[in-house]
């Protein structure tokens, strides 16, 4: 998975260092982890899993993650920028993950402010994002990223409410393609957005 994924990277910098399991608890808490030991972890390092065991989802719930079938992820960036700079920046990545899934699989998914990516009101993804700041610059920013994607069966308090892209679109869909594709968009928008400090 994580060389399929770099095949495809067209990025400079975003997702160049990606650190793989099979399976942890949560990409999101190991970020955390390691920055606690006060590891040194280079801007758009990727935290890459098969499975999570116990992922966050929106509020610290759970989030469901079944076994090499969708997509769980977290990345960190550096951007000491002005707060003022990321007003919408959760939303933009929603964005830009609805036009790349849109794009692989042919999928139209809706964004449910602030943060879930839905299909015809039943989750398929959520992002998390999580800053730290000093003053009025934000000095670190955590984000995960969850997507249902060939999942074709949820645990029993889900299936009323989760939804997968191979159940929207009747087909497997590529994880691969879609990590690196909008990691290929998204480093071209924090670029011209939010580490040009001209702006």
């Amino acid at each position: 998975m994580k060389e399929e994924i770099l095949k495809k990277l067209r990025t400079n910098w975003l997702g160049k260092n990606i650190i793989y399991y099979k399976s942890i608890d949560s990409t999101q808490k190991e970020i955390y982890r390691r920055l606690e030991k006060n590891e040194k972890i280079e801007n758009g390092t990727v935290i890459l899993a098969e499975k999570q065991i116990n992922g966050i989802g929106t509020h610290d719930r759970k989030w469901y993650s079944a076994k090499g079938e969708n997509i769980s992820f977290s990345f960190i960036l550096y951007p000491n920028c002005s707060i003022k700079k990321l007003e919408g920046f959760t939303i933009k990545i929603a964005e830009i993950l609805v036009n790349e899934i849109k794009k692989v699989c042919n999928a139209s998914l809706q964004i449910k402010e602030p943060n879930d990516l839905v299909h015809e009101g039943k989750k398929v993804g959520g992002i998390l994002t999580k800053s730290t700041t000093n003053k009025n610059k934000v000095k670190q920013i955590v984000i995960g990223i969850g997507i249902n994607v060939n999942s074709i069966s949820f645990p029993e308090e889900l299936q009323n409410t989760a939804i997968s892209l191979k159940q929207i679109t009747k087909t497997d869909v590529k994880k691969e393609v879609i990590i690196a594709n909008f990691l290929n968009s998204f480093e071209k928008f924090l670029e011209k957005y939010i580490y040009d400090q001209s702006v």
